[in-house]
C-alpha cells in the first residue's frame, strides 16, 4: 500500500519500492516514466466499471477502411459495417499495482533481437509495430432468450491490449500515476496499472467493437448482454504460460485479491434499424470520432 512519506525519507522509500519483488520475478525499469512511486507490496485487484459499460455502447453504421489495424488484424473485409462499440474501464481497487514493466525484456530477454526467448506475455503486432499483451480481457455478446437463458457466446475480435494508467477511480486514487508508457522494438515501456487507477480503451480505438455484420457470426436484432471479463480464467496450452493459478485450478495474467470481481456487464437490445447518429446511450459522450490507428500513450497529460 502506498504511503505518504517525508521528503526526507523519498529517496529511501523509493529505492525500496523499486526493486520489492511482486513475486512474478519482474522488477521496474531502472528509469520509469512515472508521476509517483510503484506500490509492490500487497495484491492487486482488478475489476471492471460497469457503469461506465453501460452509459457507453453505442451500434451504427460506419466505414471501415483497409487501413485501420483491427480490420487487418481480423480480416474484416473492407468498408461499411454496422458495429456495437463500448469503451471498457478496469480500475484496480487492489492495494498493490498491476505490474507489467518494459514489453520488450519480455519478448527479447537476453536482447539479442530475436523473440525466441519471449516468455509468452506479449505477441508482436505487426500492423501497430508493437507489442499486444495476451489474455487481458475477453469481450462477449451473449444471446438472451424470452426464458432469460443466455446462448452461446459471440467473441469480440479484439487482438491484445497495453494497460496503463488513465483514469482515476472515484476516491481510491491518491492522484499519483506510475505507468503510462506501452513501449515499442527498442523503446522502452512501462506498462501496468496503479492501486487506485483504472486503464480505460475508449470505444474509438482500435478493435473496441463487435463487427454485428461478420459473415461468420451475424448479430441478428434481438436482446443481448454485453460481458467484460478482465484478467479472464483460461486453460493454457502447450508452452503457454500460467503466471497465476486460482482455486479452481484456472490460469490468470496475474494474482489477484478476490477474482469473483472480474466481471462487468450489461443488457442491451440491437434493433433492426440505427439510424444516422446510431442507437445506444454512448451516441453522445464526445469518444465517437473516427477510430484512431494506433493506441500507445492514450492519456494526454
Amino acid at each position: 500500500m502506498r504511503k505518504v512519506v517525508l521528503l526526507g525519507m523519498l529517496v529511501v522509500v523509493g529505492v525500496a519500492a523499486c526493486t520489492a519483488n511482486d513475486g512474478t520475478g519482474l522488477r521496474p525499469p531502472d528509469a520509469p516514466r512515472l508521476s509517483g512511486t510503484p506500490d509492490l507490496v500487497g495484491t492487486p485487484d482488478l475489476i471492471v466499471d460497469s457503469d461506465k459499460l453501460a452509459t457507453s455502447w453505442i451500434i451504427h453504421d460506419e466505414l471501415l477502411p483497409a487501413s485501420f489495424c483491427s480490420v487487418q488484424e481480423a480480416n474484416i473485409t473492407p468498408g461499411e459495417h454496422r458495429t456495437l462499440r463500448f469503451t471498457v474501464t478496469t480500475p484496480n481497487i487492489g492495494d498493490a499495482d498491476i505490474f507489467i514493466g518494459d514489453p520488450n525484456t519480455h519478448m527479447d530477454p537476453n536482447g539479442d533481437g530475436n523473440f525466441k526467448d519471449s516468455d509468452g506475455l506479449f505477441e508482436f503486432a505487426t500492423c501497430h509495430n508493437h507489442f499486444h499483451f495476451r489474455n487481458y480481457a475477453k469481450y462477449e455478446l451473449l444471446p438472451v432468450a424470452a426464458d432469460g437463458s443466455l446462448g452461446a457466446p459471440i467473441q469480440a475480435k479484439k487482438r491484445g491490449f497495453c494497460m496503463i494508467d488513465v483514469t482515476p477511480f472515484h476516491e481510491t486514487s491518491n492522484g499519483s500515476w506510475v505507468y503510462r508508457s506501452c513501449g515499442r522494438i527498442g523503446i522502452p515501456g512501462n506498462q501496468g496499472i496503479s492501486t487506485g487507477w483504472a486503464d480505460t480503451y475508449v470505444k474509438s480505438l482500435g478493435g473496441q467493437y463487435f463487427l454485428m455484420d461478420d459473415p461468420v457470426a451475424p448479430v441478428t436484432p434481438g436482446n443481448y448482454l454485453l460481458r467484460i471479463t478482465v484478467n479472464p480464467p483460461f486453460v493454457a496450452s502447450n508452452k503457454e504460460p500460467c503466471p497465476a493459478l486460482d482455486t479452481n485450478g484456472f490460469c490468470h495474467m496475474f494474482k489477484e485479491s478476490d477474482y469473483s470481481n472480474n466481471v462487468g456487464q450489461v443488457y442491451i437490445t440491437v434493433p433492426d434499424r440505427v439510424g444516422k447518429t446510431g442507437w445506444g446511450p454512448g451516441g453522445n459522450d464526445g469518444n465517437l470520432t473516427s477510430e484512431a490507428s494506433d493506441d500507445e500513450d492514450r492519456p494526454t497529460k
